[in-house]
């Protein structure tokens, strides 16, 4: 195996059309970690729909989740290296989105293990969505609207602030949560509809970006080779000596790749690794 660092993202990057990693993909991912290729993923996805999408995938290495506010050990099914926002921050936070008109969720890691998202407020159709589909996962609880939560200006150790909405509000948000806090904000198009946009707010210095090279450092890797599809990829493809984007990329991904593969519909990204392993 080469003395490399394999990263990829996962929705439109690694997961398929459906949304799930192929079989052929999870089958070559698998057996090459199993030969010693070290390989992960990076996203902004938390540990709870991570660990469903990965259940028939073996990685070598831990895997960055919350675009690098955690490292996730999909084995021992454990959280390390914990970032979180303080108390002081996540009230200017609130306060923003607030008079933004944006209702953020709140990721807080309880000491149960388990990842506790709390949201306050009248959920639009596509939230709704978002809440369900996590409403049963196993390793994450949601609480919507739960009366003990309501007018809660701040919560202690809060690990991410996510939000969804029209896309000219969201980027407002997000630009003022910038002036005025030192937290790492991004804000994108969220693949499902052009017309949303996604705001997510970290601590201060949390990346894919950071997360990877830490990783990189940590394992003296000689060389990095990342996959992406949207914005919020292109800092760590940016890092890489190796960035790969995929044909369903947008036009400013494709722009700072070196390769250009092809569509995560026909297991490119697994495709583009064994080729480099062979």
């Amino acid at each position: 195996m080469p003395n490399r660092l394999f990263v990829s993202d996962l929705d439109g990057t690694l997961l398929d059309g459906n949304s799930r990693v192929s079989s052929r993909s999870a089958e070559i991912i698998s057996k090459l970690s199993d030969a010693g290729a070290m390989m992960t993923i990076a996203t902004a996805r938390t540990p709870a729909t991570v660990d469903v999408l990965l259940s028939h995938t073996r990685l070598s290495l831990p895997a960055i989740v919350m675009t690098g506010a955690a490292l996730w050990d999909t084995v021992n099914k454990k959280y390390d290296e914990c970032r979180f926002i303080d108390a002081e921050s996540s009230k200017r936070i609130l306060d923003i989105c607030r008079r933004g008109g944006v209702t953020p969720f709140v990721y807080l890691l309880g000491g149960d293990g388990l990842l506790h998202s709390y949201y306050n407020g009248t959920m639009s159709r596509r939230e709704e969505e978002f809440a369900a589909e996590r409403s049963h996962l196993p390793l994450k609880r949601m609480h919507i609207n739960e009366r003990a939560m309501e007018g809660v200006d701040a919560y202690d150790d809060s690990i991410l602030y996510f939000a969804m909405g029209p896309r000219e509000k969201i980027s407002e948000v997000a630009n003022e949560i910038k002036k005025l806090t030192d937290c790492s904000v991004s804000d994108y198009v969220d693949i499902c509809s052009h017309s949303t946009g996604i705001l997510e707010v970290f601590a201060p210095g949390v990346s894919k970006a950071s997360a990877v090279k830490a990783m990189a450092r940590k394992l003296g890797v000689e060389g990095i080779t990342v996959f992406g599809d949207n914005l919020n990829d292109i800092p760590m493809m940016e890092l890489a000596d190796d960035a790969v984007a995929v044909a369903n990329a947008f036009p400013e991904v494709k722009r700072v790749a070196r390769h250009v593969i092809g569509p995560n519909t026909d297991d490119a990204v697994a495709r583009y690794i064994l080729e480099q392993c062979s």
